[in-house]
């Protein structure tokens, strides 16, 4: 399961200043590190019995130069956990949902978080 920032436009693919490009790197920067807090907050509520290791793989990676995605690195039974498996449609079981409740919580803050970055001078 993943959560990945997308940009485009002028802002992010170069023909943007410089120094709005180091204000857009903080931005999803503060974004991502917020979202990986975030995912581990839901999961201690959502998660039953943890044994630690669902949650030591979710990791924030640098996809590309303007994009970062939460991931849980691909653990097999992440899908079942979202809820997005064929094994959820044969269980009683219908997923945590964590990730698209991130992702859903991150886009309602994006536009905050980007306004404090600017108006605080950037980095």
């Amino acid at each position: 399961m993943e959560v990945m920032v997308h940009t485009a436009g002028p802002v992010f693919n170069g023909t943007a200043s410089p120094l709005v490009t180091r204000y857009t790197q903080a931005g999803v920067q503060e974004l991502a590190d917020w979202a990986d807090g975030e995912v581990h907050r839901v999961l201690g509520q959502v998660l039953r019995h943890p044994t630690g290791y669902y949650e030591s793989r979710v990791t924030v990676n640098r996809v590309s130069g303007d994009s970062i995605a939460i991931t849980d690195g691909g653990v097999v039974y992440g899908p079942w956990l979202e809820g997005i498996s064929s094994r959820n449609d044969a269980t009683r079981f219908k997923g945590y949902g964590t990730f698209r409740r991130v992702k859903e919580r991150v886009e309602k803050r994006a536009d905050r978080t980007f306004a404090a970055i600017f108006a605080r001078g950037g980095l």
